[in-house]
């Protein structure tokens, strides 16, 4: 198999590597794979599985990291992703790591491609393929579910400013396995801002309210029901937006909402 990353960068298969990974949900992966005791350093936000990654190194956040520590650690591999982590950033551990793997899964099946990429690389393919075949049962009857009318939904992840997501991020495609889209907000941006317009209001049938990175809770979504007057919805931010292991949680719960949103 051709070991190609994100950027397009070949790598090669290594036995023992030391890793350090700074996106919480290949963490997850990785461990599931069984190269825990080969990750030396890992995010705080890197809190699955947490009786696995509690012994393992904390280095600071997916973007505010802390260089000095991760030095010590004589890393071989940096994992990192386009989204989460700062280009500046990942640019000055590379400066001491010698084998910076980049990640961008877009859709529910690219999740495919980053196992096998992180099981080549790290050579446990066997147990690479043997998650590919969970994930394909998942999706297969995720497919094979009953599922509403299409439907439009607003899916937010912060407020002050108010945050949503574009057409192209792993989240929208996610959504899209049920039939839901998110509406077109004018903007460029992978995570725009917006405003609560009566024209934005006329495009959606309801709002989708995240647990992360924003907590909204129940008393949001009751405050902005009766403020917009439409249907809002929360949602585990997990379950929509963590590629990797927790993505076969995340089809289950596509299939739940679709199943909700059934007609009665």
């Amino acid at each position: 198999m051709t070991l190609i990353d994100a950027l397009g960068i070949e790598h090669v298969a290594c036995h023992g590597a030391r890793i350090v990974s700074l996106v919480p949900s290949i963490t997850e992966l990785l461990c599931d794979l069984g190269l825990a005791p080969q990750i030396v350093g890992r995010t705080g936000f890197c809190i699955h599985p947490a009786g696995v990654v509690s012994s393992i190194a904390k280095i600071g956040g997916t973007k505010d990291i802390n260089v000095q520590k991760i030095q010590v650690l004589a890393a071989t591999h940096l994992v990192v992703n386009i989204d989460e982590n700062e280009k500046p950033t990942v640019d000055a551990l590379a400066a001491f790591i010698p084998t910076v793997v980049v990640t961008h899964p877009l859709q529910a099946r690219d999740n495919l491609d980053l196992a096998r990429l992180m099981g080549s690389i790290f050579c446990v393919e066997e147990q690479a393929e043997a998650w590919c075949k969970e994930f394909e049962t998942e999706y297969a009857a995720l497919q094979a579910a009953p599922k509403g009318p299409p439907q439009t939904m607003l899916y937010c992840i912060w407020q002050d400013p108010w945050m949503s997501i574009s057409r192209g991020t792993y989240i929208a495609s996610m959504l899209a396995e049920i039939g839901w889209q998110v509406p077109d907000l004018g903007s460029e941006e992978r995570y725009p801002c917006f405003d609560w317009s009566a024209q934005l209001l006329d495009r959606i049938d309801g709002v989708l309210l995240s647990s992360e990175p924003y907590r909204f809770t129940e008393e949001h979504a009751n405050a902005l029901k009766k403020r917009i007057g439409k249907r809002v919805q929360l949602v585990d931010g997990e379950m929509m937006s963590w590629y990797g292991s927790r993505s076969l949680a995340g089809l289950r719960y596509l299939r739940q909402l679709a199943q909700e949103s059934l007609p009665s």
